[in-house]
């Protein structure tokens, strides 16, 4: 079913993250819903109800307990009814490895939080009006990383 919004789901253990994340999507003048999650486990039981809308966008921290980011991205990408969701890490991490591992599990694209607000909204504008299916197309490590 197509909805005349941008539907994302933001899982981030940290409540001032999720806080700052819903803030900015107000803030923006995109037609978005704007759902988050505790963690990894709360992410995958919303995933799996029979009933649910699958988000369009979903950031994905990667450290968070119960279950980081990086075996959430394992799990959705096993399974081929969360094919259609664009997967945008959403991290403090700069690592190469994490960059690495993401990339070859098959994320989207890796965004490290940003440390003010301005940047968080421009950042956000960003990912939701990327055109993921040329986007994805063409993935490659270069456009992988979005640097503001």
């Amino acid at each position: 079913m197509q909805h005349d919004y941008i539907h994302i789901i933001l899982a981030d253990d940290d409540e001032d993250d999720r806080l700052f994340f819903v803030d900015a999507f107000e803030e923006l003048k995109i037609n978005t819903k704007v759902k988050t999650l505790n963690d990894g486990v709360e992410l995958i039981n919303y995933l799996n109800q029979d009933d649910v809308q699958l988000p369009n966008v979903l950031f994905l921290d990667l450290n968070m307990p119960r279950k980081n980011g990086l075996e959430c991205l394992q799990e959705i990408k096993a399974n081929s009814k969360f094919d259609d969701i664009a997967i945008a890490i959403y991290s403090t991490s700069a690592s190469e490895d994490d960059i690495e591992n993401t990339f070859v599990q098959g994320a989207n694209i890796y965004i490290k939080k940003p440390d003010d607000f301005g940047t968080l909204k421009k950042i956000l504008s960003e990912v939701v009006t990327i055109n993921w299916q040329y986007h994805t197309n063409g993935l490659n490590k270069d456009n992988f990383l979005l640097r503001m």
